[in-house]
């Protein structure tokens, strides 16, 4: 459903993308390619005294993550084609290097501002990088669809208590998962679900 209409008029201030795309690579790992632009809507004068021009890029970087089938970074590596303050903020990119080992479903959120708070890293950059975890379990839930009707038949679906809309005690779980529903129907009670669905909020 889309947003109503505004009641008044208004001028665009600023524009933040933000995009991931997911590949499978034929060694069997994933990459994740994460990418944030910001640009203004009006001319403005840099700190160096030049223009920057509406549309023109004020942030333009890129975080890749190579990620294991248990959701673990085997590679990372950041990039820039943009930036306020160009070589002084790009001289970060080698330190994200340091996210390889980090597990992208176990705390991975808290273990990035750790590491990359403050002066040791890039603000936007450890931001863009807080998208991933989501990103992967989507890019991943075709496969285990596809395991789970193979071979995990008996596995609670992960993603149920993920969220409202997957509540095991609601509407989608009674339609689509009766199994796991936990709610009442016809005055008795479903199945508990005794699983614990990966916390990806921290």
């Amino acid at each position: 459903m889309s947003l109503p209409k505004p009641e008044t008029s208004r001028k665009l201030l600023h524009t933040r993308s933000i995009r991931v795309q997911a590949y499978e690579r034929t060694d069997g790992l994933m990459d994740l390619e994460a990418e944030l632009v910001d640009f203004k809507g009006y001319d403005f004068h840099r700190i160096d005294g030049m223009i920057n021009k509406a549309g023109d890029h004020v942030h333009d970087m890129t975080l890749r993550v190579t990620i294991d089938a248990q959701y673990t970074i085997v590679d990372a590596q950041a990039s820039y084609a943009a930036a306020p303050y160009d070589a002084s903020c790009m001289a970060i990119t080698p330190a994200y290097r340091d996210m390889v080992g980090m597990n992208l479903l176990k705390n991975f959120r808290r273990q990035v501002k750790e590491r990359f708070g403050r002066t040791a890293g890039c603000t936007h950059m450890t931001e863009l990088s807080q998208v991933l975890p989501t990103a992967a379990v989507q890019a991943n839930a075709g496969a285990r669809r596809n395991r789970a009707g193979q071979s995990d038949a008996d596995k609670r679906p992960f993603q149920l208590d993920g969220c409202h809309a997957l509540s095991t005690d609601g509407p989608i779980a009674l339609k689509y998962y009766p199994r796991w529903y936990t709610g009442r129907q016809d005055g008795e009670q479903g199945e508990a679900a005794t699983a614990v669905s990966p916390d990806i909020s921290s």
